[in-house]
């Protein structure tokens, strides 16, 4: 029987111009680790994103119409054959951090990734301590403020929105 696998909580990625301070979509997960992974060294500019400038429009605004979450720069990138899973909680106050490991094997700390590595020594090569990280994005409370949709979300209530029957 087939494992059911977890949906990341991350619905679309992000970086801020260090310039402008716009923010721009990043396509794929492996694309905003790379960048985040060298952002001290290498910061990210509108023009690193084809046909883009400083000059146009955002690509996203930072506002309350969804969850932010901001990750730490230069964390390490997730090694191969593996998943960094960043899982919010239900209360909307943190992210949980784990790596579902090339057996399927779901880890949630470094002492959890020594014990893998010692039951399956063949990962050691390729899966180095040093390229985990269990450090969570910061939720920006901001954008969850307590009387936003996303509290009734969190508290399995249905938000109030106005049908077409209310006018």
């Amino acid at each position: 029987m087939e494992k059911k696998r977890t949906k990341d909580s991350i619905g679309a990625y992000a970086v801020q111009c260090g310039k402008c301070f716009k923010w721009r979509l990043i396509p794929t997960k492996e694309e905003f680790e790379t960048i985040r992974e060298n952002f001290i060294e290498d910061p990210w500019f509108c023009d690193k994103k084809p046909k883009f400038s400083c000059d146009d429009p955002g690509d996203i605004e930072y506002d309350s119409s969804r969850i932010w979450v901001v990750d730490k720069p230069n964390l390490p990138k997730t090694p191969p054959n593996t998943e960094r899973m960043l899982i919010m909680r239900k209360d909307l106050s943190k992210m949980d951090t784990y790596y579902i490991m090339p057996n399927g094997k779901k880890v949630r700390g470094i002492g959890d990734v020594e014990k893998f590595l010692e039951a399956h020594p063949e990962y050691r090569g390729t899966l180095p301590i040093s390229s985990f990280s269990f450090t969570p994005p910061k939720v920006m409370e901001d954008t969850v403020s307590s009387n936003s949709e996303w509290k009734a979300l969190a508290r399995n209530k249905k938000p109030k929105t106005a049908s077409p029957d209310d006018s």
